[in-house]
């Protein structure tokens, strides 16, 4: 299944320590989407612009087509001098109430500073 969507975002930096970063992350989800997240982040820059990297976790709760749950989100990235390489996975069994047994991938597009996601996953018992 696909869900498609866009979301706002809200980082707050929780250190002053350069290069390394950590920030908590809040965002509120539209579309088919429906929740808000809560999450935290790891970030480091290097000394080539345009190259860095992130990890982060972020536990989803509301409703996806219709249905009402949570699950957690797992990301790993890279930039490589401008060139962008993410990786957000549903952490396996992380889902609760009818997103129990959820799995997927998730995608962002960033467009004149809109948050797009895609969200192709599948729900347990669904094939």
């Amino acid at each position: 299944m696909n869900a498609h969507g866009t979301f706002d975002v809200k980082l707050a930096p929780q250190s002053d320590e350069v290069p390394l970063g950590r920030m908590t992350i809040d965002k509120q989800f539209h579309g088919d989407l429906e929740a808000m997240s809560k999450g935290q982040m790891l970030s480091i820059m290097s000394e080539v612009k345009g190259s860095a990297g992130y990890v982060a976790m972020e536990r989803v709760t509301g409703k996806l087509d219709g249905q009402e749950g949570s699950f957690a989100l797992q990301h790993s990235a890279t930039m490589t001098r401008g060139v962008p390489e993410l990786n957000i996975i549903v952490v396996p069994d992380s889902g609760t109430g009818a997103m129990k047994g959820i799995t997927g991938r998730m995608t962002i597009d960033i467009v004149d500073k809109q948050h797009f996601y895609a969200f192709e996953y599948e729900l347990a018992g669904e094939k």
